[in-house]
């Protein structure tokens, strides 16, 4: 797993990060919290461990700026601090942090707080993932109970149209311009009625843009089951 790691302290950088390569972990480090945010921009790890006191930016304005970013929501956010107090977890906790570490630490309760932190991330990687799933699988649902009613709305009238149309066709009175007004209509119903079977034969529906900003389902011929 990819793991940002920031502390100022030469000592502390070198014996988690020798945690973090034990453990497998592909592991960037800075040595201050200007670095570990510019960093998280360019390239927004799942686990970022910080220490609590860098110069210029502290651990925990690096946290508050990750919960700000697109990515920080997936991202689970270990701080390190020498500081255990009421107030100074209080601080950590509402900085937007998932867990924190008291330092000094021994390798072992480091390798149990970075164990917790990656079952997190798988826990909340698979509930993300369900998630989505259910939400599409209501989407599908929603368009396939709209697709009824819009054969049953759409088809009976069309019918109607169209019978009524090749009736008109038949009369020999009609004129050249009255002929081709009925043929145009006649071929414009078609069309709809080829759109609701497309739509009725939907697949595995997707949204495509339409216009700027505006996105319609795509009703094309490859999102069709074939006949």
């Amino acid at each position: 797993m990819r793991v940002l790691f920031a502390d100022d302290d030469v000592i502390a950088r070198t014996l988690l990060a020798a945690v973090l390569a034990d453990l497998d972990h592909d592991v960037t480090i800075a040595d201050n919290g200007e670095a570990a945010w510019e960093s998280f921009q360019r390239d927004p790890a799942p686990l970022v461990v910080l220490d609590i006191n860098m110069p210029g930016l502290d651990g925990l304005e690096v946290c508050r700026r990750i919960r700000g970013h697109d990515a920080g929501r997936e991202t689970f956010v270990l701080i390190v601090t020498a500081r255990d107090g009421r107030d100074d977890l209080v601080s950590v906790l509402e900085a937007g942090a998932d867990d924190y570490v008291t330092k000094p630490s021994s390798p072992e309760n480091l390798r149990a707080r970075l164990e917790i932190a990656k079952r997190r991330i798988a826990q909340d990687t698979a509930r993300r993932a369900a998630e989505a799933e259910l939400a599409r699988s209501r989407w599908l649902a929603g368009i396939g109970e709209t697709t009824i009613a819009l054969e049953h709305e759409i088809n009976n009238p069309l019918s109607a149209l169209l019978g009524h149309a090749e009736l008109l066709m038949m009369d020999k009175g009609l004129t050249e311009d009255q002929y081709e007004q009925l043929h145009i209509i006649q071929e414009q119903a078609a069309r709809i009625a080829q759109v609701v079977r497309r739509l009725a034969k939907l697949k595995n529906p997707q949204s495509v843009e339409y216009l700027a900003g505006s996105m319609m389902i795509d009703l094309s011929s490859r999102t069709s089951r074939s006949d």
